[in-house]
């Protein structure tokens, strides 16, 4: 009772301590989630000056991008090309509304002509662009599909912000003129040249093991130039791939059931009177198509003659050796153990031209959409003309240039030339294939293809040879259950182990190989293992701490085990990072003192005996490139040499390899021209090419772009 009365007594100390534990319990909340405390919302994947990009948006125009992109390209490829896409556009737009500059509707007008001039659904007889036809489309496509209309609209709008960019960058390329004087200056920097004679001391005289570069040392580089040691976030981790490849074991089974199925076999039958059945083997089968397709993996029969040139290096001299159903393997080729049957040989031209009349009937492929002649008809027709043509090529040109609608309307009818090694017949008509192939020049017949009627004449054949027709059951070399399975403990029996142990260490007791990997943070392609996005992004989470591995099941081809070995944050890099660009920077500033501090040397003779060099000489040196023979480019050297007078000697100049002393033996003034315009040209197309290549990256550079994608959207 007593403490109860306490508490009473102490009610308002009580509700500040409640509240103040609440309070820090938020408070710990949002510390534990950084990026709920001091990001953007999650629906927003980016801010670019001020301007946010919703997800919404954003996941629109990817998908939309991805239908253009098609399925070759990666989730990534595509976000990365829209984001581009809208950063551009936000960064120029705002220069663009800054100037008051708008596309009026005259010139979308012309926009849209200009863009659609070669689309054949805009254009009129004769093939001239018509407003009247773009307007029925957009009326059509408002009034049918809200989706399609959209799709419309942005695509007017990229056109209208392509127009303003461009109108932006042309505004600006016509201030980007240069003056006669700058023309002038560019004429003495080219024509201005001097002869020279110098020593060079080079840095690699001094060996970099004796140059010793301290940490602090590296550290005080980078904070001099910290613009050049600026680094994106990134993540290094380590890992093991356990691969899922087939076993010794395995190939030697695989090899066996194909050696298995070239005979014949009985199997049991249920609905047989004694329960079994003869299974007709590989070397006997008398339908070798269809038994290619029921028992070989992914390979299927390719009913075609080939060249000994198209069959596998490895194999062709053996398997041309065999006669009309013998059989060779198994044999491994391009992943896969294969057995080959040969079904029979035939002297086929490489080569041949021909020409065509193409009759089309509703429902080919050729056929126009208001043709209304029956496949029947066509065939009384086509008949017709072979009778007309079969023994005058000028009556089968006019009949071929007066109803032909392909490409060989007005050539005769000619296809031209095909080959064999480019023209594969199980990929047209087989009629089609087999009468080019399979007649002599000047046959000609009526053939029935997807396309029509043809009425085919087979003009030329050149380069008879030796062709084979195969039938090849192959199977996959891929592991078995039980190698998965070891696959499968061998990475169990890992992820124990580093459970209490050295990663590294663990994984050379085992003879695994430990692969390094630095990922920035839309990274998505680790090498060897491909797109492994998901590998990157645990990576980045903010509770993933270093020396913490995980698990990765699902990476095609086998199981990964990486583990975190160190996180980069954006800015300045580390130490051990800046390291390869810093560390040679800093040898060459020592190398430079310990060269100049042992030279006591005043003349360019002295100096080359002193250091066991030789006096070169380079002649005709301008400053427009500063190039000197023998030591390459050195701008410090040849302004130096530029700012002495003829016959005198400069002092040690630290270049870029080495130490130098120069003299100057001659210079030539460059020679006064009555008019410097074409120089002056000269300098304004290298604003303009400047104003092409950096304006935008320039003002991207200045602006203030956030981007989210990485919690967002991947």
């Amino acid at each position: 009772m007593a403490i109860l009365n306490k508490i009473r007594q102490k009610t308002v100390v009580l509700i500040l301590v409640i509240a103040l534990a609440l309070f820090a319990f938020i408070l710990s909340s949002l510390f534990d989630n950084k990026d709920a405390l001091f990001s953007k919302s999650p629906d927003v994947v980016a801010s670019i000056n001020g301007e946010d990009l919703s997800r919404t948006e954003f996941m629109a125009l990817v998908e939309q991008q991805q239908r253009q992109m098609g399925p070759g390209a990666t989730s990534s490829q595509v976000m990365n090309r829209v984001f581009d896409t809208k950063v551009r556009e936000a960064v120029m737009s705002g220069q663009v509304e800054k100037l008051g500059m708008t596309v009026e509707t005259d010139q979308m007008r012309d926009i849209l002509k200009n863009a659609l001039a070669t689309s054949p659904e805009f254009l009129n007889e004769a093939g001239v662009f018509d407003e009247s036809k773009l307007k029925v489309y957009i009326d059509n496509i408002k009034s049918t599909s809200k989706e399609a209309y959209q799709n419309w609209v942005n695509y007017e709008e990229t056109l209208a912000n392509n127009a303003l960019q461009t109108n932006y960058f042309n505004m600006v390329k016509a201030g980007s003129t240069a003056t006669l004087e700058e023309g002038k200056l560019e004429h003495v920097l080219e024509s201005e040249k001097v002869d020279i004679k110098y020593v060079q001391v080079p840095f690699a005289s001094i060996a970099d093991s004796t140059v010793t570069v301290s940490k602090s040392e590296i550290k005080n580089y980078i904070s001099k130039n910290e613009k050049e040691f600026q680094a994106e976030a990134s993540r290094s981790f380590q890992y093991v791939f356990f691969k899922e490849v087939a076993s010794a074991e395995d190939e030697q089974n695989i090899q066996k059931e194909l050696t298995v199925a070239l005979n014949d076999k009985e199997v049991y039958d249920e609905s047989a009177a004694d329960k079994k059945r003869l299974e007709v083997g590989f070397l006997n089968t008398k339908d070798d198509a269809v038994y290619v397709n029921a028992n070989s993996d992914d390979l299927k029969f390719i009913d075609k003659y080939q060249y000994k040139s198209s069959l596998p290096t490895t194999v062709a001299d053996t398997i041309f050796k065999l006669n009309a159903g013998q059989v060779y393997g198994p044999y491994k080729e391009a992943g896969y153990y294969k057995m080959t049957k040969v079904l029979d040989y035939k002297t086929i031209s490489d080569s041949i031209e021909s020409s065509h009349i193409i009759i089309p009937f509703t429902g080919a492929l050729s056929a126009n959409s208001g043709l209304v002649r029956t496949k029947e008809k066509a065939k009384k027709m086509a008949d017709s003309i072979f009778s007309l043509v079969r023994n005058s090529k000028t009556k089968f040109a006019e009949v071929a240039n007066q109803i032909n609608t392909d490409g060989s309307k007005g050539r005769d009818g000619s296809i031209g030339w095909v080959r064999l090694t480019t023209y594969n017949p199980a990929q047209f008509d087989p009629e089609f294939a087999n009468f080019l192939f399979f007649n002599n020049k000047g046959s000609i017949e009526v053939v029935l293809t997807k396309l029509g009627y043809h009425i085919v004449r087979i003009d030329d054949k050149k380069n008879a040879d030796k062709a084979i027709k195969v039938a090849t059951i192959a199977r996959k070399i891929e592991p078995s259950e039980a190698t998965n399975d070891k696959v499968f403990r061998d990475a169990s029996n890992f992820e124990l182990a580093i459970a209490k142990g050295n990663f590294a260490e663990i994984a050379k007791t085992s003879n695994y190989e430990v692969r390094p990997m630095t990922a920035k943070e839309l990274d998505e392609s680790i090498p060897g293992l491909g797109n492994q996005r998901q590998m990157v992004r645990w990576a980045f989470e903010d509770a993933t701490d270093i020396a913490d591995y995980k698990r990765f099941d699902n990476v095609p081809g086998g199981i990964v085990i990486a583990q975190l070995t160190a996180k980069q944050e954006a800015g300045l890099m580390s130490v051990e990072d800046a390291s390869v660009t810093a560390l040679p920077e800093i040898r060459k500033q020592k190398k430079a003192k310990l060269i100049m501090d042992r030279i006591s040397a005043s003349s360019l003779q002295d100096l080359a005996t002193a250091e066991k060099q030789q006096v070169k000489t380079s002649t005709g040196v301008n400053m427009k490139n500063p190039t000197i023979a023998g030591a390459g480019k050195e701008p410090m050297v040849v302004g130096t040499a530029f700012g002495l007078a003829e016959g005198t000697s400069s002092g040690l100049v630290k270049g870029n390899s080495g130490v130098f002393m120069v003299q100057l033996t001659k210079k030539t003034p460059a020679v006064e021209l009555p008019n410097y315009q074409s120089f002056a040209n000269q300098v304004s197309t290298q604003k303009l090419n400047a104003v092409q290549t950096r304006l935008y990256d320039a003002l991207k550079e200045s602006s203030e772009i956030e981007d989210f994608r990485a919690k967002t959207v991947q």
